[in-house]
């Protein structure tokens, strides 16, 4: 099972990115969980180019899309939403046909982050994403600096974060192929 972590921060220090670094360590071993990073690389949503003027990248992000079997999503709240960057990439996946039905799972690391969670959801389930709810799950990592690791060897954060990654698995195993499953 193939899944793709995207974080909505591009900080080097990102609670968000360490958050997807820590799923990936924790993840059940028939899934593995791949960082992309490249979201600050996606050219500005131009609906003009959303055809075959598509942007080489955007059409490798699409095809990744199209690859795994499910996606996590870690994302900061700027201004009581969602930030630009992970919008804009979203935005790009509107019109493709690789996104609609994809299993999603959000891990907020925040709980005073409700705006940007409330605002991302509704931008996914507008895009036709399936939301696993047991899957999401909120981790009070505000105000720490801890990296992957640290999460990992955190019983408080690891516990939850773990469970939460096994129940994606499984609900995207209940949908896969039994050659793939």
């Amino acid at each position: 099972m193939r899944l793709l972590a995207i974080s909505g921060s591009l900080r080097a220090a990102s609670s968000n990115t360490a958050v997807l670094l820590a799923a990936a360590q924790l993840a059940p071993s028939q899934a593995t969980v791949e960082l992309y990073q490249q979201l600050g690389d996606l050219p500005h949503f131009n609906p003009d180019f959303d055809n075959e003027k598509l942007p080489k990248i955007v059409g490798e992000f699409r095809a990744l899309i199209g690859a795994v079997d499910g996606i996590l999503i870690s994302s900061p709240e700027y201004a009581r939403g969602v930030p630009g960057t992970l919008k804009n990439a979203l935005d790009w996946l509107v019109g493709s046909f690789e996104f609609p039905g994809k299993p999603v799972a959000l891990i907020n690391v925040s709980p005073r982050a409700t705006h940007a969670q409330a605002s991302l959801t509704t931008t996914l389930e507008t895009m036709s994403a399936r939301i696993i709810t047991e899957a999401s799950v909120t981790l009070p990592l505000l105000g720490t600096t801890l990296g992957a690791h640290e999460i990992v060897a955190n019983a408080e954060f690891a516990a939850p974060l773990r469970q939460a990654i096994a129940a994606f698995a499984r609900a995207i195993s209940s949908t896969l192929p039994q050659s793939r499953a």
